[in-house]
């Protein structure tokens, strides 16, 4: 890896995203993350933002502090998400736009503005998150697997917008990993999820990162419009 790529990946505050962050700047990236709230870490070549990453002018106003303290960017990993596990009966309309905002208008926004700065080298590399719930047709996570489902059309059509650019967008689609996101999650329901994979386990950050390595690695310019799902799912 390019030890001077500088990249970009949002939630960072916990989760998939805070490992991220570390494996990257253990990787020899200059690594800026973002989170609505403040963090409780801190590391060499990490800068972090606070912002809602649907709020088009933080996200503007992100961009051009980037822009003037890095002056470019390399990679964009739009890592932050949030899930609704309701029946489609019992989902009320504030978590559907939440739902909608976070995860398809702020991995939207992210991405333009990424591509911006990336034309003017004419090189970048976007990794969006989608999940498994999507082709697995998951009971009680419509809103969150349709969401996801958008990121992937997203993906794939700004694959062929910003190819010109050198510009690839591709995405990956994690099984459930022990995070806040499936801790509301029964393990009844979890260990059926786990059944419906070809391989019978959970998903680990390693997992995440190894798929994440392939897509932004120089060597992958390639390959774009591309879904990874994890565990064997399709």
């Amino acid at each position: 890896m390019n030890e001077n790529l500088v990249v970009l990946i949002t939630g960072t505050r916990k989760g998939i995203g805070r490992y991220l962050a570390e494996y990257y700047v253990e990787q020899g990236y200059f690594v800026i993350g973002c989170s609505r709230q403040e963090i409780d870490y801190q590391a060499k070549n990490y800068l972090h933002f606070c912002l809602d990453i649907s709020d088009e002018i933080a996200v503007k106003k992100m961009f051009l502090e980037i822009k003037k303290i890095y002056k470019r960017l390399d990679c964009l990993i739009n890592n932050a998400g949030i899930a609704s596990m309701n029946h489609c009966l019992l989902t009320p309309i504030n978590t559907v736009e939440n739902v909608l905002r976070t995860n398809v208008v702020g991995s939207f926004l992210l991405s333009r503005e990424a591509a911006k700065l990336m034309q003017k080298n004419r090189w970048g590399r976007i990794v969006n998150f989608a999940t498994v719930a999507t082709p697995l047709k998951l009971e009680g996570e419509a809103i969150y697997a349709a969401s996801k489902s958008a990121i992937i059309s997203l993906s794939q059509i700004m694959a062929r917008e910003l190819a010109e650019y050198n510009i690839t967008v591709n995405t990956i689609g994690p099984t459930p990993i022990q995070t806040d996101l499936i801790r509301a999650i029964s393990s009844e329901k979890i260990e059926q999820l786990i059944q419906r994979q070809a391989i019978h386990r959970l998903g680990n950050f390693e997992d995440v990162s190894n798929v994440i390595d392939f897509f932004i690695q120089p060597k992958s310019n390639f390959i774009t419009g591309q879904t990874i799902f994890l565990g064997g799912v399709s």
